[in-house]
């Protein structure tokens, strides 16, 4: 009797590590900007087990707040493809105006605000009717785009002007600007909507602001031994919902900057791929995935030991990172 309770207890215990393991899954889509495709990752393996087709020079990625939808700026398409997640099918267009290039999607689903490199302006899309509601100029090259999680900002980065544009958007208005470092080109909101967070290339910073006053409280800068200065160049930004961490994407110097979100003091730099460009963290945020696009891969970091562990390749110069939560 006990041999066999035994046996019955193994097969519970291995079965609910099983089931643990499978609902932890989730996937990561990654856009490949010179192959014209999606690459998906399946978390519990770190293996990729599925490619595919979409428009061309793929970009930002980004999924409604339901997850049924993954909104795709196809660049050189000149458009914002809908793909429908049941099935990895794009089942819709939406206008994007020209040379779209990184967006975001508001809280309640209904309007999409794209960065229009090539026109200085960006383009506010209602996701509902696909139609254009808005067209706001813009510094020279706008690129980075967001939008608060209380849903009253909207911001855009533009690359030549050195600017961080600033949208009101229940009134739909274009309200002030702040002048930061050399080429902005990613800006990425606290949980709280307090902070907004913004990287300069050029510049080699991340500038963090409060929103309530649009103020600069801190700029970082970063070095790393042995790296040229010129090589640092911060893009993709990630903070943990904890508030513990912010992770920097630092392009061609090959490394991840992981900063204390508290005392913005830079804690450790995480050498990864060549070119490291956006990030992706897991729903549980263990697991942050980076675009590298050079090298053309991902390279998975656990976040409790801040280490890189893995090395995945994708396609040709991945650039975009989303992750859907729960394996389909």
């Amino acid at each position: 009797m006990t041999a066999r309770l035994v046996a019955i207890s193994g097969i519970v215990l291995a079965f609910a590590r099983c089931w643990v393991a499978q609902a932890s899954a989730h996937l990561v889509y990654i856009s490949n900007e010179k192959d014209n495709t999606l690459s998906i990752i399946d978390t519990a393996t770190d293996e990729v087990v599925k490619s595919i087709p979409v428009g061309e020079r793929p970009r930002a990625i980004v999924f409604s707040k339901d997850f049924k939808k993954l909104y795709i700026c196809a660049s050189d398409s000149n458009t914002v493809q809908v793909l429908d997640v049941a099935t990895d099918k794009i089942v819709t267009t939406l206008p994007s105006g020209a040379d779209p290039e990184q967006f975001d999607i508001s809280p309640d689903n209904k309007k999409l605000f794209i960065a229009n490199e090539n026109d200085a302006a960006v383009t506010v899309v209602d996701t509902a009717s696909r139609t254009v509601i808005k067209q706001f100029d813009t510094g020279v090259e706008p690129e980075g785009i967001a939008i608060s999680p209380d849903q009253k900002w909207a911001i855009a980065t533009s690359e030549t002007t050195s600017m961080v544009h600033w949208f009101d958007v229940a009134k739909m208005e274009a309200v002030d600007n702040t002048l930061v470092d050399q080429r902005p080109r990613y800006g990425r909101f606290s949980l709280d909507s307090k902070l907004l967070w913004v990287s300069s290339e050029v510049g080699g910073s991340v500038t963090i602001m409060d929103v309530a006053t649009r103020q600069i409280l801190k700029v970082i800068q970063f070095d790393i031994p042995g790296v040229l200065h010129d090589e640092v160049q911060p893009v993709g930004i990630r903070l943990t919902t904890d508030g513990k961490y912010a992770f920097v994407a630092l392009g061609p110097s090959n490394h991840v900057a992981v900063v204390d979100a508290h005392s913005y003091e830079v804690l450790k730099y995480i050498l990864v791929g060549r070119r490291v460009w956006h990030m992706a963290l897991t729903p549980e945020e263990d697991k942050l995935y980076t675009t590298n696009g050079i090298s053309g891969d991902v390279t998975v970091i656990d976040v409790k030991s801040l280490e890189a562990t893995k090395s995945i390749k994708v396609g040709r110069y991945p650039w975009g990172a989303a992750v859907l939560p729960t394996a389909k």
